[in-house]
Formats: structure tokens, C-alpha cells, sequence
């Protein structure tokens, strides 16, 4: 085990140990007369003397030394009571620290450095022995209290974990504390392992420190360059870091693709990635939470259960298999709907038994051979034995209990099940193996409006096809067999041998069922009886977007098809897809669900097909088919990581796989049925229901390997792509001499061209070469390649918006990106719309948000904060369009826009704008002294004006008249005495800052006193512009009226207009070359981040802290 370092001379030990290995920084050692084969003299002593000192630290047989060359000091750093133990620790010293100790020039700075190293490790030794960190809440809570201290992030902020490690910058390693939160992963590194005990030493001895925001995590890999031996790379859109020696690697790195994916799931796609509800409330995520969320969705993928599945229990056990006559080892996982066992060999031995086909599960008795068994009974009177059940009552309590609440729903909703589920026999029938004969239970057929006979078996087929019929039968036989072995029905056990049957290519007599049982839809379909015949129901008469691109779509499935050359399945195919638009709104419908539509058709009833569809679009390929498509970029770069691992050679010679990814895409939408020939594609469908997605992995990487020659001498993507168009038109099957495909409309011969590839050997190629890929390393790399296409997409949505933006505003594009950067950074992620599209789909502000983010860009900062609040709040609400209170960052750019890019005119106009109604209210949500006027509202302030003042004012208000007439943007309202007397303060407020004050303050005092007089006119009916053709329109009727005080009515009479206020401005040339006075946006904006990481951090020493 590891210790912390203690000081031992090393010239006095010697006398007591031997050195069994060294090198220049550690020398392990064994204690004298421990293992030697006579007991020599000094063995003796050195044994009693142990006996008498009784120290631990001194009888551990072995221990390792780190020692400085040079010196005769050494510090003990690990011990062990046998040689296996301490040589696992050397080894980790070596493969971890020897290599990177070079990089110190001073040996004393690298003694310290592993000592500070050593110091952590323990650490994480002593949390890793915990079962979960909140078993150790003393730790737990030290280190939440230093993540506190150091990075100050928001009391909301949940810290997750800890790992001690280094990051290594300019080749040196910095050790410190890697701190993962909900929404962040931080850094902090203190030198040579020591670290501050107050403030003020910190300053001092602070390396490194940074915050990275998991919303800025573009890639994350890991990686062995250098002196690292292996390492984490993190990367962001500005810069990389690199962290090593972990006490587990994997671990770690597991947990920060977790917490990476789930934040820019939670944060970026709110649309089309379902979360656990768990995962949705950051504040709830735990390690122990990532960890059962990893399994969870490894076990939704392994068995490709329904996402609302949850895990619930786990158990090592062995299950008897009739067909090995022998019980097989593996994992029992247990959900809401399903018992599920695996072998240890992943797809070596499968079985999935769903609850609503189970009987009973009861305790037997344990015998010498058989230990803790368990018996799980089902309908069709078969039994499955599970023995070496680890805590066997409460694993099978718990599963009692939720199959108690099954039968409760069916006795309580009957109608929702089918007949034959009530008359179950209560009383298990004990075989294990399976009945040949038929069982009781075979269900009835009833009528149904609805086609009930797969197309297949309508058409008329060509009299060639009888020629393949010896094949069928053959293939029959060979089923028939195996169901005799293995069984029938969702339960039967899946092996290796029903993978060979499944590459042959399944009978088309049985295609539609075992499509139904590998998929598992029949459960669906026995568990929602009359549900299909509902949506079809309620989505008749419906015009939508779904519905018309159906329309569009439905002659283009199999347009070469008998099948779909009559109304009967043009029909068929119609109420299937439009059912499934009305019962998943978010998917609706997307190109390729008519092709997969419609090959379900062929094989399976039309309720079959429906929910064959289902079980396609939720569960086997998840976030496949939305508006973006995101399931299918992620499994298009998790093919391209598959190619580097797989194909190395073929990826050295294509270093751009881009392009290969883009030609697979459709590959993995349509499970190559727009690729294939018909006959070959059906039988990858037949492989893709059995094993999923990794079968559409594996035969791609045989398609590509298959091509690797020719592809590497491809000198451009359209060469590539016809290399591949035509290897797999040649891919045909043991029918497609005499069959034709119906997705080309290519010419039958009686010969298969020459170089066909036959789709059995391909598909046994690919099982062979490829088989071993898990579903476990697919499921690794999508976590981490999702993060990847998330950040794609996000960078997509930004250029297309501010592609968009940038045509209406002239603000530069490089202060444009960082106005995007920056207002996201204060968006809340709960305010994205996921029902817009790309280009509506934009960051939001709240109220509070924009006051932040008001205070930090403003270009005028008022010298009163209430003031600024004051302002930011109307300027919300000016902006908020919809008054959904939420701001969007078209109309905040517009507003910086004229702040800062328009003229005089427009900036004047929405000052004016911001104290009259709607900016404006009665009753403001802040407090502000604007509300209390000090100047006199009886009567104006006088100021002496100049001669012909009047004159001059009255012919520019003639020329403002004229101008307007060109103008087609509605009149601006007019502006009463109280409004105008705000207005006016907020001019003051502005010029607080402004070296010029004192000249703008007598300049906005003239043009107040000339507007007050102009409106005291007006009101008396003496108005200077009563002569002159004004630009508003009249005042709205009840402006004026409506109360009782006769002085607040004469108030409202008075009134002011925006060309008079800007006529009046424009004759005070301070105030023109104030407001046409160019304001640096990109100081603005610079500024306006190092506040938001000030804010954000909190740091009493902002210099040593660094973020991206």
C-alpha cells in the first residue's frame, strides 16, 4: 500500500534491507531474512528485533524507497506484505513517474513532486476503497469545501467527484486536484505537491489553476505521447489540456464523458436526446448515479429495450441451457418489463424474458449442485432454472413484486391485454427444455379493418420465383430444427448458431415473426391491443407537415414493387406512417421511415409492421430519425474511430474519412436497403433485427475492407463513391439471380453477373473479422463522439445565425461572434425552444440575464446603479416582441446595433422609445428615482435662448417634416411631461462620466427648456409648430381624460413629439457629438468577459486563474 512519505537514513538501513531493484528515484527493498532459504544469523536478529519493537511499518517484508542521487536521505513511500503487491506499485512508478522526472532540473523539486504525487494517490486509494464517495462524507466535504474556496462558481453548483493527477503545461506537470461538477471540470495545481495553508503564501505558490466549462468540451480523448505515458486530452474551442497518472484511468475518463455528454445533451439538444430524469436535475447527479446510468444504458443497448426502461437489479448467476445441457455463467439484469441474461462472453449466450410472459418466480431448494435456485415459469409452460443467485430472497421479492403489479393491471385494465392472458394457468409447468408440440395458448385471429396478411403473400410473383422454393424449404427445416433446441418466441435462447441461420437469410414464411421476436415488438404488440387501430383513427383527416411529406414520399418506397404499384399498399403504407407521426409528434415523419415502412409491410401484418416501426425508431436506432438526425452523424463518427481501429492501413491512405462516413450515412438510415440489391438488403435487415446496430458496423467495415485496395488509389470522393456504388450493386444472395430488385430497376438474368459478391459470405465476413466488437465499446465511443457532433451542430446553428443576423446590423463579424459567445454564456439552458428550427432555435435571455449583460455592454454606464437597472428593465421589455419574458439574440444585437453603429437619429429614437409606453409603465418592477421628478411639472425651466432661436427651431422642424413624409416606419406616440422629464434625467445620468459634463449639462438644460416650453405652448394652443405638418399622428383618444385631478389631466395634455425632441437636440452641438462620438464594442466586449469571469469566479487573486 502506499505511505505517506517518511524520512529514513539510508545508510542505517541498508544493515536491515536488501535492495532488490533501484534505479536513480526509487530502490525497492526486502526485509533481511524474509524469503532466503536458510535462516542466517542476521535474519535472526532482525526478526527480533522486529518481535520487540512491534512496529507494522518495520516487520512489512517490502517497501519502496524514493531516494535523491547524490544524498543519503530517502523517503519510504510504499510498502507490502508480499512481492506481488509492492512490485504492482514499482510498476506504477515506473510506467508513471520515471519517465517524467527527467523534465526536472533540480532532483529535489522532483522528490517533491512524487511525494506530492504519493500524497494523492493515497487519497484516491482511500476514496476508492469507499463504495460510493458519500460513504466517506469527512472527505467528501473537505473537498467540496476547497472546490468552494478556489473557483467560487454558483452555490447551484454540484461537485461530483475528485481525482488527484496532474496537468501538464509547457512539458512540465503541475500536480494538483481535478474537480468534476455538474456543469464544470476545474483545476487547481499548487507547487511540487505542497500545497498554501492561507492566502497569502497561495499567491506565491499557485501554478495553475482554470475552470472549463463543459459547454466548451469539443473532444475528449486519450492519449500517449512523449513523456505522458497515457493521458486525458481535453479540448475546447480555444485550447487543449492534458491530464495524467491517475490512480484509475479508465474511471476517470469515463466519468468526464458522462458528465460532458449529459451537460451538452441537457444544454444543446433538448430536442432529440431523452435523458434519465434523474440526469435532467443536475443537483441529483452523483457518481453513483453515473455509474448506474452507464450500465443502464449498456443494458438498453445490449438488449435494445425501451429507454423508459430503468435497471434495477444485477445479479452474477448461471442459467441452465437445455441445448449445451449444462448451466452457463453470466449477469441477470432485472428492469421495469424484462429479465434479461447475458453470458460473460457478450453475445455468446442471450435470453430476454419479458415479465408479461411470466407466470410465477419462486425459490426452490438448494442442493450441493445446485446453490440458491431460482425457477421463472411462463405461459407457454416452459421454465427457466437460475442458479447461484448472490442475496436470492430480495432479488426474488423484488421481481415478485413487480410482477405482482403486472397481474393487478391486468385484472384491473383488462382490455388492454390480450384474451388469452386471463386464461393463464397459475401453476407452473417445470420442464427445461422445450416442447416441440404446439402450446395451449395459441391465440385467435380476429377481424380487423386493417390489412392482416403481409403484402408478400398478395402479390402475385413471377413464376421464376418457384425456383428458389427447394431453398426455402431447406432453410425452414433448418428452423424448424433450431426452434426444437433452442425454443420459440421472445424467450428462446440466442446463440451463436442463430446467428449462422440469421446470415443464411430468414425464410420468408418466417420472416415477419422472428422480425416480431428478435425485435421484440410482439410484446408491444400483445400489450397494446386496439392501440394501433386508435392512432389510425385520430390521424385520419389531419393535415400537417408530416402528413404531406408522407403524401410526397409514399410512390417513391419500392416504387419498382408489385406491392406498392396498388392502391391496396399505397394504402397499407399510409396508415402506418401517419399513425406513427400522431403517436410520436416529436419524430413525425423523416425520409427513410417510408423505405423501412415498407419493407416491413412486405413481411409482417400492417399492426406488425406499425410496430416494428417503433421498436426501429425508439429503441434500436435512438435519436435516429428527428430534424437533425443527430443518432446517425454520431454513429457516422463512431465509424470513422471504428476505421482508424479496425482499418489502419485503409485510414493512413485516406487520411480524410469524411468522406467514406458521408457515403455510409445512408448505409446506416436505411440499413443499406437503398444500397443493395433487394433480396441482399433484406438480409442485412434480417442480421440488423437480430444484433442491432453492430450489424450494420461490422458489414460496413467488411464493405470497406472488401474495397481497401482500390479506395487508397481513389484520387477523389466521387471515384471512392463509385468503387463502393459498385461493389454492392454486385452484392447479391441466393435469390437475386431470379428475383428482381425493386429498389433499381435493374434486368434479370438467368446467370449472376461476374465478381458477384455473395451476401451470406459477406455477412459471415463481417462476423468473422469484425464479430468481436461489443456493444459496450460502441456505447463508449457514441458517449464520446456525440460530444463531438453536438459541438458541430452548435457551431452550425452559430454561423447560420450569424450568417443571418450580420445582413441586418453593421456590427463587424469578429464583435458579432463574441456577442454570440457571450450571450450564451448567460443563457439558462431551460430557455432553448427544442420545436424550432436551427435558425429559430437561439439562445435566450431572462430578465435577470439581461441586466447582468446590459451593465456589462452598455455604452453609456449611468453613474446610478438604479438607474442601470432601471434602463435594463425597460429595455427588456421594449425588446421581449412575443412578452414571453425571454430576449432573443437577433433582437439584443439589434440593440447594440444602434447603440453602437447607427446615427444620432435612431440612437435618439430609442431613448425616446424607453420612456414612453410600452417600455414604460405605471408600475415598474424597480424602484427608481426616475418616478419622483425634481424638476417642477406647473411649470417649465426657462433658460435664455439666443435671438431667432425660434426661428431656426420651427424651420428645421419643417425640414424633419419633409424627411418624414419618405419614411414608411410607423409614428412613434407621443410623449406627455412625465415621460419627457425621465427622459431627460436619463441624458443627466449618461453625462456623469463624460470628461465634457459640464458642457452637456448646460446643453441638455437648454433643449429641456425649450421642449417644455414648446409643449406649455401646445398645450395653450400656441404651439411654434401649429403651422407645420407634424410626422405623428394625434394623440390617442383617452390619453388625456380618465381621472379626476384636474392637474394630473393637464399633465397628460401636454405633449411632445420625437421630431421635436430630436430638432431640439440637433441645435446643441455638444449633445450631436456626444451621441455621433464613436464607442470601442470590441474594448466593450473584451471587458465584459474578464468582469464575467471575475463574477463567476470570485478570486481573491484573479492572476492566477485562468479559464477557456
Amino acid at each position: 500500500m502506499w505511505l505517506n512519505p517518511e524520512e529514513v537514513l539510508l545508510k542505517n538501513a541498508l544493515k536491515l534491507w536488501v535492495t532488490e531493484r533501484s534505479n536513480d528515484f526509487f530502490v525497492l527493498q526486502r526485509r533481511r531474512g524474509h524469503g532466503e532459504a536458510t535462516s542466517r544469523i542476521t535474519g535472526l536478529l532482525v526478526g527480533a528485533l522486529d518481535t520487540v519493537l512491534d512496529s507494522n511499518a518495520r516487520i512489512t517484508p517490502f517497501r519502496i524507497l524514493l531516494q535523491v542521487p547524490g544524498s543519503q536521505i530517502s523517503w519510504v513511500i510504499a510498502s507490502g506484505a508480499a512481492v506481488e503487491e509492492v512490485n504492482k506499485h514499482w510498476d506504477w512508478l515506473v510506467h508513471n513517474l520515471l519517465h517524467s522526472l527527467s523534465v526536472f532540473e533540480n532532483k529535489e523539486d522532483a522528490a517533491s513532486f512524487v511525494r506530492g504525487k504519493v500524497k494523492g494517490l493515497i487519497a484516491e486509494e482511500v476514496r476508492g476503497r469507499q463504495a460510493a464517495q458519500e460513504e466517506d462524507p469527512q472527505k467528501f466535504r473537505e473537498a467540496l469545501r476547497k472546490f468552494e474556496l478556489h473557483f467560487g462558481l454558483p452555490s447551484s453548483e454540484k461537485l461530483v467527484t475528485y481525482y488527484s493527477c496532474c496537468c501538464w503545461k509547457a512539458h512540465v506537470p503541475r500536480q494538483g486536484f481535478l474537480y468534476l461538477s455538474t456543469n464544470h471540470m476545474a483545476f487547481y495545481s499548487f507547487l511540487l505537491g505542497k500545497e498554501a495553508a492561507n492566502s497569502t503564501s497561495s499567491l506565491l505558490l499557485i501554478w495553475l489553476k482554470f475552470v472549463i466549462p463543459w459547454a466548451e468540451v469539443t473532444r475528449l480523448e486519450r492519449v500517449s505521447t512523449g513523456k505522458l505515458t497515457e493521458a486525458i486530452r481535453v479540448s475546447t474551442r480555444v485550447r487543449q489540456r492534458e491530464f495524467s497518472m491517475f490512480l484509475n484511468l479508465d474511471e476517470t475518463f469515463g466519468v468526464i464523458g458522462q458528465l460532458a455528454d449529459i451537460a451538452l445533451r441537457r444544454l444543446l439538444d433538448s430536442e432529440g436526446l431523452e435523458l434519465d430524469r434523474v440526469l435532467q436535475q443536475p443537483a441529483r447527479i452523483t457518481k453513483r448515479v453515473l455509474e448506474e446510468q452507464a450500465l443502464r444504458e449498456y443494458v438498453l443497448a445490449l438488449f435494445r429495450l425501451p429507454r423508459a426502461e430503468k435497471l434495477h437489479e444485477l445479479a452474477s448467476c448461471s442459467v441452465w441451457t437445455p441445448h449445451a445441457r449444462c448451466h452457463t455463467a453470466g449477469t441477470l439484469y432485472t428492469t421495469d418489463s424484462y429479465l434479461c441474461f447475458s453470458s460473460r462472453e457478450e453475445g455468446s449466450c442471450t435470453l430476454l424474458i419479458p415479465l408479461s410472459e411470466v407466470l410465477s418466480i419462486e425459490k426452490a431448494e438448494s442442493t450441493t449442485h445446485l446453490p440458491n435456485p431460482v425457477i421463472v415459469s411462463v405461459r407457454t409452460k416452459k421454465a427457466f432454472q437460475l442458479i447461484d443467485l448472490q442475496d436470492r430472497d430480495e432479488l426474488v421479492e423484488s421481481m415478485n413484486s413487480r410482477l405482482r403489479a403486472l397481474q393487478w393491471k391486468l385484472s384491473m385494465f383488462p382490455s388492454c391485454f390480450p384474451p388469452t392472458w386471463s386464461q393463464c394457468s397459475p401453476t407452473p409447468y417445470y420442464t427445461f427444455y422445450y416442447d416441440t408440440g404446439c402450446s395451449d395458448e395459441e391465440e385467435k385471429e380476429e377481424q380487423s379493418p386493417f390489412f392482416c396478411v403481409a403484402l408478400f403473400w398478395v402479390i402475385q410473383r413471377p413464376p421464376s420465383v418457384c425456383l428458389c422454393q427447394n431453398t426455402e424449404l431447406v432453410k425452414q427445416r433448418l428452423w424448424e430444427d433450431h426452434f426444437t433446441e433452442f425454443g420459440r418466441g421472445v424467450h428462446m435462447f440466442r446463440t451463436d448458431k442463430i446467428q449462422r441461420l440469421v446470415a443464411m437469410g430468414i425464410p420468408e414464411s418466417l420472416r415477419g415473426e422472428l422480425w416480431m421476436t428478435l425485435s421484440d415488438a410482439s410484446s408491444d404488440l400483445e400489450s397494446h391491443q386496439g392501440y394501433y387501430s386508435s392512432q389510425v383513427q385520430k390521424s385520419m383527416g389531419h393535415n400537417n407537415l408530416a402528413t404531406e411529406e408522407i403524401e410526397r414520399d409514399l410512390h417513391r418506397s419500392l416504387p419498382d414493387h408489385p406491392a406498392f404499384q396498388n392502391p391496396t399498399g399505397i394504402a397499407a403504407l399510409r396508415r402506418v406512417l401517419t399513425a406513427y407521426a400522431h403517436r410520436n409528434p416529436r419524430i413525425g415523419y423523416c425520409q427513410s421511415m417510408n423505405i423501412l415502412a415498407s419493407v416491413l409491410l412486405l413481411y409482417a401484418k400492417e399492426e406488425e409492421a406499425f410496430w416494428l416501426l417503433v421498436a426501429i425508431c425508439e429503441r434500436m436506432l435512438p435519436d435516429y430519425f428527428n430534424r437533425r438526425v443527430i443518432g446517425a452523424q454520431v454513429d457516422q463518427s463512431v465509424f470513422e474511430e471504428l476505421i482508424r481501429e479496425r482499418l489502419p492501413e485503409l485510414a493512413e491512405q485516406v487520411p480524410d474519412l469524411s468522406t467514406l462516413s458521408s457515403v455510409s450515412l445512408s448505409w446506416f438510415l436505411t440499413l443499406f436497403l437503398s444500397v443493395l440489391p433487394f433480396q441482399s438488403a433484406v438480409c442485412v435487415v434480417d442480421c440488423f433485427f437480430y444484433q442491432g446496430i453492430k450489424a450494420i458496423f461490422q458489414l460496413g467495415l467488411a464493405v470497406l475492407e472488401a474495397n481497401a485496395a482500390q479506395l487508397s488509389a481513389s484520387s477523389d470522393d466521387g471515384q471512392a463513391l463509385m468503387i463502393l456504388t459498385s461493389f454492392l450493386d454486385q452484392v447479391g444472395s441466393e435469390e437475386s439471380p431470379t428475383t428482381s430488385s425493386p429498389v433499381e430497376n435493374t434486368s434479370n438474368t438467368d446467370q449472376p453477373p461476374a465478381g458477384v459478391v455473395n451476401i451470406t459470405d459477406l455477412i459471415n465476413q463481417s462476423f468473422v473479422k469484425f464479430g468481436d466488437l461489443t456493444v459496450r465499446h460502441i456505447e463508449r465511443l457514441r458517449c464520446l463522439h456525440r460530444i463531438q457532433v453536438l459541438q458541430a451542430h452548435e457551431d452550425t446553428i452559430k454561423e447560420n445565425t450569424l450568417r443571418l443576423t450580420a445582413a441586418e446590423v453593421y456590427i463587424s463579424p469578429e464583435n458579432l461572434s463574441d456577442l454570440y459567445d457571450l450571450f450564451k454564456v448567460f443563457t439558462h439552458p431551460s430557455f432553448l425552444d427544442p420545436g424550432c428550427t436551427f435558425v429559430e432555435r437561439q439562445y435566450r435571455l431572462d430578465r435577470p440575464q439581461f441586466k447582468s449583460l446590459y451593465g456589462l455592454l452598455a455604452p453609456w454606464p449611468a453613474s446610478s446603479n438604479q438607474h442601470n437597472d432601471t434602463l435594463a428593465h425597460r429595455t427588456f421589455t421594449l425588446l421581449d416582441h412575443d412578452q414571453d419574458n425571454l430576449v432573443t439574440f437577433k433582437d439584443f444585437v439589434s440593440w447594440l446595433d444602434i447603440l453602437y453603429c447607427e446615427d444620432l437619429n435612431e440612437k435618439i429614437r430609442l431613448l425616446y422609445r424607453l420612456h414612453i409606453p410600452p417600455a414604460l409603465t405605471e408600475n415598474e418592477d424597480d424602484p427608481s428615482v426616475l418616478k419622483s421628478p425634481l424638476l417642477s411639472t406647473n411649470r417649465p425651466l426657462y433658460v435664455s435662448l439666443p435671438s431667432g432661436y425660434h426661428e431656426q427651431l420651427k424651420q428645421m422642424l419643417q425640414d424633419l417634416a419633409k424627411e418624414k413624409e419618405k419614411d414608411v416606419e410607423k409614428p412613434l406616440p407621443l410623449m406627455n411631461q412625465r415621460e419627457f422629464i425621465q427622459f431627460c434625467k436619463t441624458l443627466s445620468y449618461m453625462f456623469h462620466v463624460d470628461p465634457e459634463e459640464n458642457e452637456l449639462f448646460q446643453a441638455i438644460a437648454k433643449v429641456t427648456s425649450l421642449v417644455l416650453q414648446i409643449g406649455e405652448a401646445g398645450h395653450r394652443g400656441e404651439s411654434l409648430s401649429s403651422d407645420v405638418t407634424s410626422e405623428e399622428d394625434p394623440k390617442p383618444a383617452g390619453l388625456g381624460g380618465g381621472s379626476s385631478d384636474g392637474g394630473l389631466e393637464a399633465e397628460e395634455d401636454w405633449m411632445v413629439s420625437y421630431a421635436q425632441i430630436l430638432a431640439s437636440v440637433l441645435t446643441e452641438q455638444a449633445l450631436v457629438s456626444f451621441f455621433e462620438k464613436p464607442v470601442n464594442l470590441s474594448a466593450k466586449i473584451t471587458a465584459a468577459k474578464e468582469n464575467q469571469y471575475q463574477q463567476r469566479a470570485k478570486l481573491k487573486h484573479p492572476c492566477s486563474f485562468r479559464t477557456f
